[in-house]
């Protein structure tokens, strides 16, 4: 799969609703392992749009970690700020609400 692409206008929208959002997903000390990638991408199938935290005790950068993150689930980075991201991959998930994208 290949990450998804976003116009403008669908990023902007993408990053008013993460703003809202909680962190779901922190990546520590241990960095970005395989159990982090299942767990990002089954909160991704779960909700489409999630927000991720980077903890002071890993050795990242908050956009290494994002686009490294971003590629191994093959979701789009909405948005970098301070310690925080945003991740947003379709769900092809039957049953859920999908994020209306413009």
């Amino acid at each position: 799969m290949s990450q998804p692409q976003l116009t403008g206008r669908q990023v902007r929208q993408l990053r008013s609703l993460a703003h809202h959002l909680t962190v779901t997903v922190r990546i520590g000390k241990e960095g970005i392992t395989p159990s982090l990638v299942s767990q990002t991408s089954a909160c991704l199938e779960a909700h489409e749009l999630v927000k991720c935290s980077v903890l002071e005790s890993a050795d990242l950068q908050t956009r290494d970690a994002a686009n490294e993150l971003a590629d191994r689930c093959d979701a789009a980075v909405v948005q970098v700020i301070g310690h925080r991201f945003a991740l947003y991959r379709e769900s092809r998930k039957e049953g859920i609400e999908h994020i209306p994208l413009d």
